[in-house]
């Protein structure tokens, strides 16, 4: 019978082997085939951007760091908004400021990287964010990186009664923003700009937090993170992302900067199963008003097996760090699901 004519939105194979990839992935199996007989390294990070703690903060948010540090992530960052985005979930969803909970984080885990993705640079000053990332920096013991954007959500400045600025400005002060977190983390006190001093204490205990620029716009956004940045985040969506990555190394190229100085970083929100069967469960229960053919794509679905190929796919690109954001996630359980995908690239 062919089901696909008769009207599904999704078809899929349920005794689908390692060789049998979805449509949607396409290459995913062939590439998995070279990370197993050839190992590319690739770090991942986790990006907290719901927080279903149901009563227990503290219990809740312990466990996932935890977990996410057992595992071999090598990241976590959280979300730097004031209302919870449509994007994730309703307004009245849980949203924790950043900067308190990265604090919290740092005394419940030992070694994995603190940060946001990203800060809008909007809702601090300039010198107020550097001395936060280098609190932050101090007591998690040389572990906080500093992700910034320019901001977008209009609708968050309005309640909180912060400017939100044209997107032209927006981006001056992020580029202008990077210049005064590195005066603020460098030695002395010396005027930077239009700023008296830039005493800042205690200092970062490394001497320069990673600043990651997130953010795709191809004229300013990804040549502020060329000339000024350690890293850049962009979708990991192919082949919007193949443009975004040409884009930045033609940046890179024309201020003559060594392309190693700055990682590329994606922003990944996939679907992980343990086999084709709870892949398609999971489809169905997340996807809301969304056919299941969308929401599959959209979430690159697929298989622990699928998602190794896909990875290899981004490492072969270029990419450092992929930030992982799991849609389904509700605690520990999601993490431990996917530490097949961290362990195939750890070696």
């Amino acid at each position: 019978m062919d089901l696909v004519s008769d009207g599904f939105d999704l078809v899929v194979l349920a005794e689908a082997g390692a060789d049998i990839e979805p449509a949607h992935l396409a290459g995913s199996a062939t590439a998995r085939k070279r990370q197993l007989m050839a190992p590319s390294r690739l770090q991942f990070a986790l990006q907290i951007s719901q927080f279903p703690w149901q009563g227990d903060p503290r219990g809740w948010l312990a466990g996932v760091a935890q977990t996410a540090e057992q595992v071999g992530f090598t990241g976590l960052a959280v979300m730097d908004h004031l209302l919870q985005i449509p994007q994730v979930g309703r307004a009245w969803d849980p949203i924790p400021e950043a900067y308190v909970t990265l604090g919290y984080l740092a005394g419940v885990t030992e070694h994995i990287e603190l940060g946001t993705l990203v800060t809008p640079v909007t809702f601090r000053s300039a010198p107020l964010l550097a001395k936060m990332v280098a609190t932050l920096d101090a007591v998690s013991g040389r572990r906080a990186f500093c992700g910034i954007g320019a901001g977008w959500y209009a609708r968050e400045h309005a309640a909180y009664d912060l400017d939100f600025p044209s997107a032209a400005a927006r981006l001056d002060a992020l580029e202008s923003a990077i210049g005064v977190l590195r005066a603020f983390w460098g030695p002395g006190t010396k005027p930077y700009a239009a700023l008296p001093e830039t005493t800042s204490y205690p200092r970062p205990t490394r001497a320069r937090p990673p600043i990651i620029v997130g953010g795709g716009g191809e004229r300013r956004t990804l040549d502020i993170a060329a000339r000024l940045a350690d890293g850049c985040n962009l979708p990991s969506a192919v082949p919007a992302l193949a443009r975004k990555i040409e884009v930045l190394r033609g940046h890179l190229e024309r201020c003559e900067r060594d392309p190693s100085e700055v990682r590329i970083t994606v922003l990944d929100v996939p679907i992980v199963g343990r086999n084709a069967d709870e892949v398609g469960f999971l489809v169905d229960k997340h996807r809301g008003r969304q056919s299941a053919a969308e929401y599959t794509i959209g979430r690159a679905a697929g298989t622990i097996a699928d998602h190794v190929g896909r990875y290899r796919q981004l490492a072969d690109r270029g990419v450092d760090t992929v930030f992982v954001a799991f849609p389904n996630l509700t605690g520990p359980a999601e993490i431990e699901r996917f530490a097949p995908v961290v362990q195939a690239f750890s070696g």
